[in-house]
Order: C-alpha cells, then structure tokens, then sequence
C-alpha cells in the first residue's frame, strides 16, 4: 500500500471509511450494517493490507465507539490514525460563540471516550459553517486533546481553496469523483501540496450510484446512466471495471492524500486493496475520461440533494 508522509505521519493511500460500522448507509448498500464480528474481520484485512488511517464522525451512530473497540481488540491501536469529525452545531449553538464552545468540547470529550483514545489524531468540522470555530480546535490541540484539525467541505469548491490559503486548517476533506470535478477545477489539489494540508477525498463512488446496477438507479438519477455508460466504455475497453476506472482515476492525480473508500464485507476490502495496488492510469486513459466529459446537473453529483 502506498503511503504520504504529512507531519511525520505515515498516511495510507487507502483510507477505510467507518460510517456504515454505525448505521445502514449509501444509495447502493444491499447488506446493511455489518455486525461487530464482521467489523473486526473487516479491519483486519484493511490493517493486513497496508491500510492505517480510518473515517468515522460523532454523527455515524455507534461508529466511533465499535471502531474504538475493534482496534483495541486487534491491538493496532498505535499503529493506526483516526479521523474523526465534530457533530453540527445547531442554529442555537451557532449564534453563541459559549455554547458552540461547548458543543465542541462536549464532542471531542465524547470522541476520545467512544475511540478509547488519550489525544485524537486529527479532526473535522463535519459541516463547513462550523469553521469559523477553528480557533475552538486550536484551544483544544493546545491542550493535548487533538493533533491536527480542519474541515469536512461541502461541494461547492470555494471555501475549501479558502482553508487552504487561510493557514487555520492542516486537514480537509473533499467529495470528488471521476463525474464531480467541481474541487478538482478549482485548483484546490495543487495548492494544498504547496500548503501542506492534507486532502481526503470521499465520494469516490458517488455513495454508490457510480457502481449500483443500472435498473436499480432511481427514476430521480437516471440521468447519470449516458455518462455511465460513456465511462464504462472506456473501462471495458482498457480492461477494467467501472469502479477500477473510477477509483484509480482518483489515485492518478496529484495532490491527494488519501482516498475513502466505504465497505460491508471482507471481500470488499481485499477488492479495494487490490484496486489500489494498480496504481494510476496510463495518461491516455485519463484523457479518453477527460474528452467529451458531460458536466451533470447538480442534483446528480450532489447527494444531499437526493432525498427520495
């Protein structure tokens, strides 16, 4: 597995998502929420693998709290590094800077308690209105609570080049995929390796409507389905699959450190890992994906959007 070194810290190409260790989620999730036995499974194959960074937020239902205790159980916890995510803040908490002080500390609190951790390696506002209290996250770094902290951004590119250029976030993470290029025209990547702020991308599947089988693609998305086919066309014809495409698309350009991808099963990880050990693709793949690519409505590459 390859890694980035940020910080002195080793970053695996491959960063697992945990949200689906707390509730049933994505578009395309056909199992459900794995159970507890199936998580450790799950993270033994990614930590085997070379993987040794893992998503998770206050908000993924128990996700903190069964992560903390599986990487326990394996006896990896020093050997791994865990990105977790402030819960929002509501209207009321927003609108006062002492309880949205509060708030914060109340969730990092609960954060080290579910992760079973002394100091959190890095952490995120989970919503970019939240940011504008960094300084919160700073006090708390100050005190040993947390390392290193940013901002999990929305779609909209501009606030991100923003933390970027700002100097009050070392971390951020970005939704982008082989259809949704709205972050990567901004020039958000390039900056960040002059910065030196980490970038994790999510969305690489688009929470799965990028690799859901066509005739179950809701009426609502549909109009994803011509440049899926364009897309897997050219995968077929390089020798991959649509998800290999999609995945090392993103692994083919500069400036990202680490790519999340979400699993159910066991299998899915070893799958992952195995995409990834491929690396990047040649540059004239790259340019059949660029050549004609169809800018998709917002709605198609947003999910928030999407409420069925």
């Amino acid at each position: 597995m390859q890694t980035t070194s940020w910080n002195g810290i080793s970053l695996s190409q491959m960063m697992l998502g945990t949200v689906q260790f707390g509730m049933p989620y994505g578009i395309a999730n056909q199992t459900g929420q794995p159970d507890y036995q199936d998580v450790v499974s799950i993270i033994d194959a990614a930590v085997s693998g070379g993987v040794n960074c893992f998503d998770t937020a206050a908000a993924y239902g128990q996700s903190e709290e069964i992560l903390g205790q599986a990487l326990r159980e394996l006896g990896v916890v020093d050997k791994v590094t865990v990105i977790t995510k402030v819960r929002a803040l509501t209207t009321e908490e927003l609108a006062s800077p002492r309880l949205a002080e509060s708030a914060i500390h109340a969730s990092i609190e609960l954060s080290l308690q579910r992760l079973q951790l002394d100091c959190l390696p890095i952490v995120l506002f989970h919503r970019e209105s939240d940011a504008e209290f960094l300084g919160v996250l700073e006090e708390l770094r100050n005190q040993g609570k947390l390392r290193y902290f940013g901002v999990s951004c929305s779609n909209v590119p501009g606030a991100a080049a923003e933390f970027v250029h700002g100097g009050h976030a070392s971390a951020l993470q970005i939704p982008a995929n082989i259809v949704d290029h709205r972050h990567l025209r901004s020039g958000v990547l390039v900056d960040s390796i002059l910065q030196n702020v980490a970038i994790f991308i999510r969305s690489v599947y688009l929470q799965g409507l990028l690799v859901m089988s066509q005739e179950t693609i809701p009426d609502k998305l549909r109009g994803i389905v011509s440049e899926r086919q364009r897309l897997t066309s050219i995968a077929e014809a390089s020798g991959l699959s649509l998800p290999e495409l999609a995945l090392r698309y993103l692994l083919s350009l500069p400036g990202i450190t680490s790519v999340l991808t979400g699993v159910e099963t066991r299998e899915q990880v070893k799958q992952n890992l195995e995409m990834f050990s491929r690396g990047k693709l040649s540059e004239d793949i790259m340019a059949a994906i660029h050549h004609e690519a169809i800018e998709l409505p917002e709605l198609l590459i947003t999910p928030s959007m999407w409420s069925m």
